[in-house]
């Protein structure tokens, strides 16, 4: 019914090729169809033959193995279509909150957001997130509303949530009509039927917000009382989308492709083309300057300028870099840098993207989605260019949230400690939640993720595709000391042992830096008391001191320390010993500036039946947890949201299934570190033994 209003708004196949591209993530809460909606896409456009699903596990975008088998999304996927002399790139991106690395990372890729809300749960955890992610990175946005068929759906209520809880700005672009059946388009219609709304009145609305944009043409309205032509109206409701004055709401059934032309037209004539959208945040950041911004040009002709958003680590073809092309064209056999290395790598092949299948181009241009394989320097984040003029050009790194939750692994074969480190380290390059902590003092190695779910996930992968079998425990807490006052440290070095001796003299103080400075190294020594050749061997003690910790043995942070005095010996003067000086100084300052223990502290946020939120606060205030709010969600569930001592989450899962009969479900994001109650420090300082190592 839409696809002819959409047509003065589109581009001819003559204009320059990038005009004719966009991009497309979708994102949204697990099981609001994204995975569906994207195969009704590829279905429609002819790119495949039938739409798969998820329950056969025949879809192009969940295409891993233990995709298959969980039947929900675990990593960003590519495909895209052909839809009105345009070509659409999609990224299918996972929606439960243990996977938010995969979908935060796919923003930087593309020019507009499509938030995918499942009419029968409404507005869920990661919606509203990914939402306003979306929104913070300057990314157009449109909604669309799946599921539109479904029992016990409240469309209109719904329409009235999304509003409310995002704002007015968010206005219909489409009708459901025929019980779901069918959709009517609103730009081009100000009648006909549908199952909710008045079209008229809903085409008007959309009209009155698309032309505030344009003061001409909204005059010229507003005098006239004629709708102006869709061509007229193109700029400014790009405009509008920029700004995020207009966020349109679509509705489809991706089961019954119910909506899904419509929503092609939309995409390929109203979302934006490369030079259309908010430009990307890049900055050029020059060693000993201030970071300047930088804008790309989706210009074919100029400098490459590409950013790697994905890692994948191929079994068959190695290291894979994916990536968005913003200024130039990659060409196959180009040479192209990686950051500011000195040395270029070929570009053997470059591939697009379609689900697990790679299929060779000859060249990529500004807007589109493209890797490449087997080159070792790529990593997450980086910038690609052919020219040492962009070096220092970096984009602006999106916000992830850090890894709380925690898994001490070790082999269960004595001879597999090295596979596990390299396959660790596989993981880790292809996930920016993912990360490896080795720990020397307790031998511990401890993988951590956003969650049980996501932690299970690597486990199963490492077995499955690795052959690697784990032995698993909970995690030592990750403690942090610091001090909470002024105070100095001397300390002199002084050995004689048969020859040459060792002398160091080491006077310094240190002071109290606000939570999450980290460390400052000052060195004011005049006089050449302490001569600069050793003056790296005293920050080297220095930083030992805070590496092994003073009051139970765990790394300080939030300190300055400043070196002001010394002296040395003409002879005996060794690097060694002001390593030694430095250190015991620094640990005696440390005693003397009343040290605390610091402990994580993370936001919680509990999804459960509204029957168990009684049972679930109190549990949460008895663990020293502090709840916050709790929002009504549909389908007689509930969340809270609260901040809890990550010490005390240890066997929360469990608590957490035996009070809500196994259909609770949380996530963790890390907020900030607190003191630790003085029985928790004494407890932990009893057990902590101080070493000598002068030596």
């Amino acid at each position: 019914m839409g696809l002819s209003h959409y047509n003065n708004l589109g581009c001819s196949m003559s204009q320059e090729s990038s005009t004719r591209l966009r991009s497309i993530a979708l994102v949204g809460h697990g099981s609001s169809g994204k995975t569906t909606l994207l195969e009704s896409l590829l279905a429609a456009t002819g790119a495949i033959a039938s739409r798969g699903t998820v329950e056969k596990g025949n879809t192009v975008s969940d295409f891993d193995p233990l995709e298959k088998e969980l039947g929900h999304s675990l990593q960003a996927a590519l495909a895209s279509v052909e839809w009105a002399d345009t070509r659409i790139h999609l990224i299918d991106t996972p929606g439960y909150p243990d996977f938010a690395g995969q979908a935060i990372g796919a923003l930087a890729a593309v020019d507009t957001a499509l938030v995918v809300i499942n009419a029968q749960a409404g507005i869920e955890l990661s919606t509203e997130r990914m939402f306003t992610l979306a929104g913070e990175r300057g990314l157009c946005r449109m909604i669309v509303i799946n599921k539109i068929d479904a029992d016990n759906v409240d469309l209109p209520a719904l329409v009235g949530d999304i509003r409310e809880r995002f704002g007015k700005q968010c206005l219909l672009l489409d009708l459901p009509a025929h019980h779901g059946q069918d959709v009517v388009e609103l730009l081009g219609h100000d009648d006909g039927e549908s199952d909710f709304a008045s079209v008229s009145a809903e085409h008007r609305a959309l009209i009155d917000q698309i032309v505030e944009e344009d003061d001409t043409l909204m005059a010229r309205y507003l005098e006239e009382g004629k709708d102006p032509t869709l061509e007229e109206l193109h700029a400014p409701f790009e405009a509008a989308l920029r700004a995020g004055h207009l966020i349109p709401i679509l509705f489809v059934s991706a089961k019954t492709g119910a909506g899904v032309p419509q929503l092609l037209d939309a995409l390929a004539k109203l979302a934006p083309n490369p030079a259309e959208g908010n430009p990307p945040p890049f900055y050029r950041g020059e060693p000993g300057q201030a970071p300047a911004a930088f804008q790309a040009q989706p210009d074919d002709q100029l400098h490459v300028l590409a950013h790697v958003f994905k890692v994948v680590v191929d079994p068959f073809i190695g290291k894979v870099g994916v990536f968005r092309v913003h200024q130039g064209t990659v060409r196959k056999d180009q040479p192209l840098f990686v950051g500011s290395a000195k040395r270029p790598f070929k570009v053997a092949h470059l591939y697009q993207l379609q689900g697990k299948d790679y299929v060779e181009v000859s060249q990529l241009v500004p807007g589109d989605i493209g890797a490449v394989a087997k080159v070792e320097d790529l990593e997450f984040d980086c910038v690609l260019h052919d020219s040492h003029d962009e070096d220092h050009i970096h984009l602006k790194p999106l916000q992830f949230p850090q890894p709380m939750q925690g898994l001490a692994v070790q082999t269960r074969k004595k001879g597999d400690e090295q596979r596990l480190f390299e396959i660790l380290h596989k993981l880790e390059l292809e996930d920016p939640c993912f990360k490896i902590e080795r720990h020397p003092t307790t031998n511990e190695t401890v993988i951590r993720g956003l969650g049980e779910m996501h932690l299970r996930a690597k486990l199963t992968r490492m077995q499955q595709q690795y052959k690697l079998e784990l032995d698993t425990s909970p995690p030592q807490i990750a403690y942090r000391e610091t001090i909470t006052r002024f105070a100095e440290g001397h300390c002199r070095h002084k050995k004689q042992s048969g020859g040459a001796g060792q002398f160091g003299e080491v006077m310094l103080r240190v002071e109290p830096l606000e939570r999450g400075a980290g460390f400052d190294f000052v060195d004011i020594v005049k006089g050449g008391a302490i001569p600069g050749v050793f003056m790296q061997a005293v920050e080297k003690g220095v930083r030992q001191a805070l590496a092994d910790g003073v009051v139970a043995g765990y790394p300080v942070h939030d300190i300055r320390v400043t070196v002001h005095d010394g002296k040395t010996h003409a002879v005996d003067g060794k690097e060694v010993a002001f390593v030694a000086a430095a250190r015991k100084a620094t640990m005696a300052a440390i005693l003397e500036a009343k040290p605390i223990l610091l402990e994580p502290i993370v936001n919680i946020e509990v999804l459960a039946p509204e029957s168990a939120i009684g049972d679930l606060t109190g549990d949460l205030s008895a663990k020293r947890g502090h709840v916050t709010g709790t929002l009504p969600r549909p389908a007689g569930t509930a969340a809270i949201t609260g901040q809890v001592p990550l010490a005390e989450l240890d066997d929360y899962l469990v608590r957490l299934k035996s009070m809500t009969a196994g259909k609770g479900a949380y996530t963790l994001d890390f907020s900030h570190y607190a003191q630790v109650p003085p029985d928790t420090q004494a407890r932990l300082a009893s057990l902590h033994k101080v070493e000598d190592t002068d030596d």
